[in-house]
């Protein structure tokens, strides 16, 4: 249904926009010189009869589910009114599904019955006068709109002037989902922290969540470090795994390859970015573990077919198009002088590259890096599968590991009781992971920014 409507209200903006160009042509004809061109006209008019119905429809969208709510709340029986706060949301979802015609589980009571109707039909109504409300301010903005066009009319400023304001909306709309991501886990990591303090978390070297409320002591023990230290394993393996790699295929990219391989390599290895994380996963699990194990028979070495090594050689296959691509990137961008001048001193094609090229790019090249680190400790699907999920302290990457993206899955999966610090651990692991990624982001822009200063 709303995607309808707002289908609708495209078709109504794009005969808008023919009614103001046709209007503007027309007074252009009649041999008055025009501010804009015709078709800033048309946008405007168009902009006119859409913004306020689309204005309206979001409105709509963020206010119905609470007014109408609040409306059926009204109605229940007065014996309800004790309920406490998660007792009315519980009825409430019920409410909603026999609403929308889902079934229940259990018994269904009349009054539930009763207020179900209710809501759809307040739903129904609302819609309705939406949906009126919208055509009234349609009709009315092209009206008003195309009888504004004069030659007088400074059309390309307005438009210039709301594509602007819709440009800054869209960062506001960017900056303020950062921060309300932000907030969310502060705000439950310091819940979480009134369980458990922050040095027996940041500090501890055992983790051991007992799932059980009833008392300090049957909590359990939520000590980082193993995590951590997981996390840092996998992630070393796979930039051991992808930069050596993803670097020599970016030199040969930009310096030894003729452009037709180039044309054809490049983005089948970009192709390896596009690969779903799950399906990676499967890959560890079903070849890469048992070969590595199998390998480990014949060597007389102990290798688990879900251990660090597992995740962290399959991880860097996955980000090696992030460190060939980015740093093809940059080393292309190396001014063509430096290399012209190395090789009129006669260095050697490898020689330039060596001394001349990779210096230059160097500080971009680490940011690649850098940003290849952080969607290396970011990743979470890969070692769901190939990690096994070992939350122990040691530094044999032949055994199985837990990282903090496993530990958050695992926290948060099932029936959660999120007042517990079993479930609220998992903001607190999320907050220091989303700090250890955008430390290693920041360093990275700014070495970029570096580069790009220099050599732009």
């Amino acid at each position: 249904m709303n995607l309808v409507l707002i289908a609708t209200v495209l078709i109504v903006m794009a005969v808008a926009y023919q009614v103001g160009l046709s209007r503007s042509r027309a007074v252009a004809d009649g041999g008055v010189r025009l501010h804009s061109r015709p078709g800033y006209y048309g946008v405007l008019v168009a902009l006119w009869c859409g913004l306020p119905a689309l204005l309206l429809f979001g409105v709509w969208l963020l206010l119905q589910d609470a007014i109408v709510e609040v409306l059926v709340v009204q109605q229940l029986p007065a014996e309800l009114a004790a309920l406490s706060e998660r007792e009315m949301q519980v009825l409430m979802r019920r409410v909603s599904a026999l609403a929308s015609g889902q079934g229940l589980s259990g018994e269904v009571q009349a009054y539930e019955v009763a207020a179900a109707q209710q809501m759809a039909r307040l739903e129904s109504m609302g819609r309705l006068a939406m949906i009126a409300a919208m055509a009234v301010l349609a009709v009315v903005g092209l009206v008003t709109a195309q009888r504004r066009v004069s030659p007088q009319l400074r059309a390309r400023n307005q438009v210039e002037r709301v594509i602007t304001a819709l440009l800054a909306l869209s960062s506001g709309v960017a900056i303020l989902t950062t921060v309300g991501i932000v907030l969310s886990l502060v705000g439950e990591a310091l819940h979480f922290f009134r369980y458990i303090s922050p040095a027996e978390f940041f500090f501890g070297t055992v983790w051991n969540p007992r799932f059980s409320t009833s008392g300090a002591g049957q909590q359990g023990e939520f000590g980082l470090l193993p995590l951590l230290w997981g996390t840092l394993m996998v992630s070393a393996i796979a930039l051991l795994v992808a930069i050596p790699l993803g670097l020599m295929t970016a030199i040969y990219m930009a310096e030894y390859a003729p452009p037709w391989l180039r044309n054809v390599a490049k983005p089948v290895i970009e192709v390896l970015a596009g690969i779903p994380t799950i399906v990676y996963g499967f890959f560890a699990l079903i070849v890469i573990g048992p070969f590595l194990s199998g390998l480990g028979d014949m060597l007389g070495i102990g290798i688990r077919a879900t251990s660090a090594l597992t995740a962290g050689l399959v991880m860097g296959i996955m980000i090696i198009p992030f460190v060939s691509s980015l740093s093809d990137d940059i080393i292309t961008q190396v001014p063509k002088s430096l290399r012209d001048g190395a090789l009129g001193l006669g260095a050697t094609r490898s020689e330039m590259i060596r001394q001349v090229v990779l210096p230059a790019a160097l500080p971009g090249i680490v940011g690649a890096f850098l940003l290849a680190a952080s969607r290396a400790i970011g990743e979470t699907m890969i070692v769901v599968l190939a990690a096994g999920n070992n939350p122990v302290l040691h530094a044999n990457p032949f055994e199985a590991i837990s990282t903090i993206t496993v530990t958050i899955v695992n926290q948060l999966t099932g029936d959660m009781d999120f007042s517990s610090p079993q479930s609220l651990v998992a903001f607190a692991l999320g907050l220091t992971l989303f700090v250890i990624t955008l430390g290693l982001n920041i360093i990275a822009l700014v070495v970029v920014r570096k580069y790009r200063q220099q050599y732009e």
